[in-house]
């Protein structure tokens, strides 16, 4: 219960630096929303095929790691957009867009995993991809996410010029949220990291690598600025973990299928963090990577 509580909370101190005009600006220009989704939903699976072929990871390994990789994006990317002066609205809009598509490409690509990759070895574990907690991802996007953010979207509106104290307030206790969440993430599953992280954490390390950097350059590459392309970096970088365990323990009943998630849980945010670092050091720097995009604010 704190867990979900802590997230709504961070979306909450997201939704107080948001406007509606900025969720108006996504779709205004589409290109960069498209090229997002794209980048989470086929250039992650595909940057973590390419990750288990190069590494040759076996067997729980992964497909642990390809379940991962079917996950929608992370409820906290948004915020971490948002740390890194990145395009906030469009990160949010791409993780609702994604966690709701999800209901179908994870079964999908799940079966794909299990049929066509693992060469049967896992074949009994289809018929389990039924139960697929559907509740728990439509209560990750309306409950965790969208009303937490609408509420300090309204409240942002009603506020007016005072909104920003609040913001800068509450961005502060959020940040500690997200930094407890993190090393709450550790602390519960320490072991499972530590023991898993020789054999899993190379693969887990390339992987993040290659989906920030993939999802930036598939946003770069449609004519969007800087702030969307870190948005894009940070959708394909941090992926819903939590319910990469959920179906490898409690579906699969296949606790080392669940290593990767729990090792990408960490090494994701860590990637995400430097990620933050390097773009505001160069905004500080006054060297943005594409400069500022036309029509856009600067966001303190």
């Amino acid at each position: 219960m704190l867990l979900p509580t802590a997230l709504a909370f961070i979306m909450f101190s997201v939704g107080l630096s948001l406007r509606p005009e900025d969720f108006r600006q996504v779709f205004v220009r589409p290109a960069a929303l498209a090229a997002g989704l794209a980048g989470q939903l086929l250039l992650v699976p595909l940057a973590a095929l390419a990750v288990v072929l190069f590494l040759g990871l076996p067997g729980e390994p992964a497909v642990g790691l390809l379940l991962l990789a079917a996950c929608p994006g992370g409820a906290s990317s948004a915020f971490l957009t948002r740390l890194a002066r990145g395009n906030t609205a469009l990160s949010l809009t791409i993780t609702v867009i994604s966690s709701l598509a999800a209901l179908l490409t994870f079964p999908l690509l799940a079966k794909l995993v299990f049929v066509h990759l693992a060469s049967g070895a896992f074949a009994d574990a289809v018929g389990q991809l039924g139960a697929l907690p559907v509740e728990r991802l439509v209560g990750s996007v309306l409950v965790v996410t969208t009303l937490p953010t609408a509420l300090g979207v309204a409240l942002r509106r009603r506020l007016g010029q005072g909104g920003e104290r609040v913001e800068r307030a509450v961005g502060r206790v959020a940040t500690v949220f997200f930094a407890a969440i993190v090393l709450g993430t550790f602390l519960a599953h320490r072991h499972t990291i530590l023991t898993s992280f020789p054999s899993v954490g190379p693969a887990a390390l390339l992987l993040n690598v290659l989906a920030m950097a993939g999802g930036y350059a598939l946003v770069a590459a449609v004519g969007a600025g800087r702030r969307d392309a870190v948005a894009g970096a940070m959708e394909c970088g941090l992926q819903n973990a939590g319910l990469g365990i959920f179906v490898a323990i409690s579906l699969l009943h296949n606790p080392p299928m669940a290593a990767p998630s729990v090792v990408y849980a960490l090494v994701m945010n860590m990637g995400a963090l430097a990620l933050v670092y390097l773009s505001r050091m160069r905004l500080a720097r006054g060297c943005a990577f594409g400069g500022q995009q036309a029509g856009e604010q600067p966001r303190p």
